[in-house]
């Protein structure tokens, strides 16, 4: 994802058709493969001005592929499994379940217009997923190197893309001066698990090594299994010397929650915690006023409402559990119990920009 795309995402794209005179059509009708990532990178900064919501988007879809392209495309989205699906780049998550639930309903896609019936499939996304299945070796050298530095910027330490894209759960974890939440989502963006623990006396005292140990071991013990332990990376400057004791609390609890929860490093060198830029998550939600994140607490309760309401919501609560949550929710909304609210959302981001790395 471009640097551009990242402060956008999570809003909404206005479009205009692609005129079929342009080089631009001409080259969409040459096979995207000739030559490596040609179609991907010519369609994006013009498809992103195309309108979705009209016919003239879907019958313009169909004649930026020829024939031949159209019938691969097709024959890949009528027959590949989730799982399959899911080797494409940008059918990761829930895209791919979403094909297959539209195939089981309604019955094999007959054209590429088709596809934009299927939900979070809009104009320039089918755009973009058609090229994928066509040249999922799209972007070349640069494209991983600018991938890669934007990951960076994102996570701490580097992980291996490979190993994001195998991710199958993660526990998000947000602490502050009074608090700890977590939230355990897996790759369907599904919450099985969601709550936070008051730790008050951290930071009352001498900073005891052996409170720590005390408190944290504690939490860690109701914290779930996953593939990754992703922990909030603050942006509190160490030159604001009157904010040093707080400083010192994040460090000390971050260093406790690396230690606990990376189990097998000392075996396999493999780093299971990772700290997640905060800042970065703000702008992924467009929370941030100038350097100032805000409260996310709104956009929490829009995706609880969300998940009775749509039948294709961003965030999944479980039906067993969403009359707990929205309850705690409830009891929590008029205080600034701002950890709760981002752990959901930092589990929500980690997923949708370093391992869909997608609009969402």
């Amino acid at each position: 994802m471009s640097v551009p795309s990242l402060l956008m995402a999570g809003g909404r794209w206005r479009c205009f058709p692609v005129p079929l005179g342009s080089s631009l059509f001409q080259a969409l009708q040459n096979s995207c493969c000739r030559k490596k990532s040609t179609a991907l990178k010519k369609t994006s900064p013009t498809v992103a001005f195309c309108d979705e919501n009209t016919k003239e988007s879907g019958s313009a879809l169909d004649k930026l592929f020829s024939s031949e392209q159209q019938a691969s495309i097709l024959h890949v989205l009528n027959t590949a499994s989730d799982k399959e699906l899911e080797a494409f780049k940008l059918l990761r998550g829930r895209k791919s379940t979403n094909i297959v639930e539209h195939r089981e309903k309604f019955g094999p896609f007959h054209n590429l217009e088709s596809l934009m019936n299927v939900p979070l499939f809009r104009y320039k996304t089918t755009v973009q997923v058609c090229n994928n299945i066509l040249c999922p070796e799209t972007g070349g050298k640069k494209g991983k190197l600018q991938e890669n530095r934007l990951l960076r910027k994102l996570i701490k330490p580097e992980i291996g893309r490979e190993r994001l894209k195998a991710v199958n759960s993660i526990v998000s974890i947000v602490f502050g001066t009074r608090r700890i939440a977590w939230a355990h989502l897996d790759r369907k963006l599904a919450v099985l698990d969601w709550q936070q623990n008051e730790c008050c006396r951290l930071t009352k005292g001498t900073y005891l090594s052996s409170v720590y140990l005390k408190e944290i071991s504690s939490v860690i013990s109701k914290i779930p299994e996953a593939d990754f332990y992703v922990l909030e990376k603050t942006g509190l400057s160490i030159q604001n010397s009157s904010l040093f004791p707080i400083l010192l609390h994040f460090h000390i609890m971050e260093a406790m929650l690396y230690a606990l929860l990376n189990k097998t490093f000392a075996q396999d060198g493999q780093h299971q915690v990772l700290s997640m830029n905060r800042n970065a998550v703000g702008k992924h939600f467009e929370l941030m006023i100038g350097d100032t994140r805000t409260s996310g607490k709104e956009l929490v309760k829009q995706f609880l409402s969300e998940s009775v309401l749509k039948e294709e919501p961003r965030v999944f609560f479980p039906s067993d559990k969403i009359v707990h949550y929205r309850q705690m929710f409830s009891s929590t909304e008029q205080y600034r119990v701002e950890e709760l609210y981002d752990s959901l959302l930092q589990a929500v981001a980690f997923y949708e920009l370093a391992v869909f790395d997608t609009e969402p």
